[in-house]
């Protein structure tokens, strides 16, 4: 959990918010420090948690989340997360693996046997209904990254299909949170990516916008974030906009003012 990203964005684990959006959009550069910030964050606030890890292996996220202070063995064992490891998932369908439960598997849809991503929906819908003896704070679903999706042959309006299925049970019906990475630079030629990254800006409470800087690699500065926060997705009220640079360390990641890093001053 990133501490100095908490008093940017106003949030502690003591109070998380309800009924949220959040979209971690990066161009250029790697915004996945971000999932695992989310991810370390709702575990600490005690939120059951529903992860679509579409793009790393359970290992490479455990060994992230113990730098901040979070066991992800810990937390499934308990019940508090839920983890779809799609790399397994896909190379189970593809050669063919059947599932041990009999169920179908979240990714079918990528054998070609069904077209939409119902099966993927049912999952994160059955991994967060409440159930008897629940003790937990909130729900959040988890995706890293929904581009994925796209290149494992879904279509767009499957995926955003996905997604409002998604808030409606998350953010409407159980007050959840639902955090999304998504790839998209702005010079992509990717068509269907750009029309999910715009379709899904103006859906979210939060953006969370991550690029390379202009000037090129700099080893003091890593990156800028820009924080947009939508005050209402039903007016035309002005968003509120900040901008920041980062450095990513070892355990932590430092933000600061454009040109008020420590090594510049």
């Amino acid at each position: 959990m990133l501490q100095e990203l908490n008093e940017l964005l106003d949030a502690a684990p003591q109070r998380p918010d309800t009924g949220k959006f959040t979209l971690l959009r990066d161009g250029g550069t790697d915004g996945s420090f971000l999932v695992h910030h989310f991810l370390s964050f709702y575990l600490r606030a005690g939120c059951k948690v529903c992860f679509l890890a579409l793009v790393q292996s359970f290992s490479h996220y455990n060994i992230v989340a113990k730098k901040l202070g979070v066991s992800l063995t810990a937390a499934k064992e308990r019940g508090q997360l839920v983890f779809l490891e799609g790399l397994k998932s896909c190379l189970d369908l593809v050669f063919g693996e059947e599932e041990q439960s009999g169920q179908p598997s979240p990714l079918q849809f990528i054998s070609g046997s069904v077209s939409n991503l119902k099966d993927l929906f049912d999952f994160v819908r059955t991994s967060l209904m409440p159930t008897d003896n629940d003790c937990w704070k909130g729900r959040v679903l988890l995706v890293d990254d929904l581009s994925v999706l796209l290149s494992l042959g879904a279509a767009p309006v499957d995926v955003l299909d996905f997604i409002h299925y998604c808030r409606m049970v998350v953010c409407s019906q159980l007050k959840g949170n639902i955090v999304v990475l998504v790839h998209g630079s702005e010079d992509s030629e990717d068509e269907e990516n750009k029309l999910l990254v715009t379709s899904l800006c103006h859906h979210s409470n939060l953006i969370l916008w991550v690029e390379g800087l202009a000037t090129g690699f700099c080893k003091d500065v890593h990156g800028e974030i820009k924080i947009i926060k939508r005050l209402s997705l039903e007016s035309t009220e002005q968003d509120v906009t900040q901008v920041y640079q980062y450095k990513i360390q070892d355990k932590n990641v430092t933000f600061f003012a454009r040109g008020l890093s420590a090594a510049v001053l």
